[in-house]
């Protein structure tokens, strides 16, 4: 009798992950990193949904809450070209913003494509709303830019980099994102991460750039 043949990936894939830390004593602590992303592949398109929230108390007291959502929409040109939408919606409690939501479309391209490296290269223009800490709001066109850095470390390892741009005339925002992944068995894995979080004007008295530190685990569906 022949041998079953594989079945096909399906058009849906996703991943999961959640992070906690606690510590008592002299100072109590507690921090919470969870992250939700699914992807839906059709052909030449490619559409991609992700959440995610961050939230940490110290001597129970609030010390950091955001919360992120997104939806971005690809059309594959050819093999290392595409057109793009996306929708970006951030919420960070403490930073000079209470909330800022930008659409944006574009374009990109596989710039490096390599047996364990590749990098895709983005521009694209839009708009944002924003809601200040202070009350106030701002409406402005933006330019938008980003780059996306794959490291196939290993069968079972992998490092990432992204970098995200938005620049307006009243505020540019900056995202970068470095992760190290490590599969621990079948579709688990743990995955240690540092953001940073930066926006050019803010209000008097708040900090410009924020930073998080993650070790979660991360669970591929």
């Amino acid at each position: 009798m022949a041998a079953e043949e594989e079945a096909p990936a399906g058009p849906w894939a996703g991943k999961a992950s959640l992070g906690y830390l606690a510590t008592a004593g002299n100072t109590d602590n507690s921090n919470l990193k969870t992250a939700f992303e699914v992807g839906y592949t059709a052909g030449s398109w490619v559409h991609l949904f992700h959440a995610s929230a961050i939230f940490a108390t110290e001597d129970s007291d609030t010390t950091a809450e955001t919360y992120a959502a997104g939806w971005k929409s690809e059309r594959k040109l050819s093999e290392v070209n595409f057109l793009y939408g996306r929708l970006n919606w951030r919420k960070d409690r403490f930073s000079g913003y209470d909330q800022q939501f930008a659409q944006t479309v574009g374009y990109g391209r596989r710039l490096i494509e390599k047996e364990r490296h590749t990098l895709n290269g983005e521009v694209g223009f839009g708009a944002r709303q924003s809601d200040l800490a202070d009350g106030t709001n701002e409406n402005e066109a933006i330019a938008t830019g980003g780059l996306y850095y794959k490291w196939a470390l290993s069968d079972t390892a992998t490092f990432t980099q992204d970098l995200l741009l938005e620049s307006g005339s009243e505020n540019t925002y900056l995202e970068s994102k470095t992760a190290l992944s490590a599969r621990l068995v079948g579709t688990l894995a743990l995955v240690a991460s540092y953001t940073i979080k930066s926006n050019s004007d803010v209000p008097l008295g708040t900090e410009k750039t924020d930073t998080f530190t993650a070790l979660v685990l991360e669970y591929a569906f």
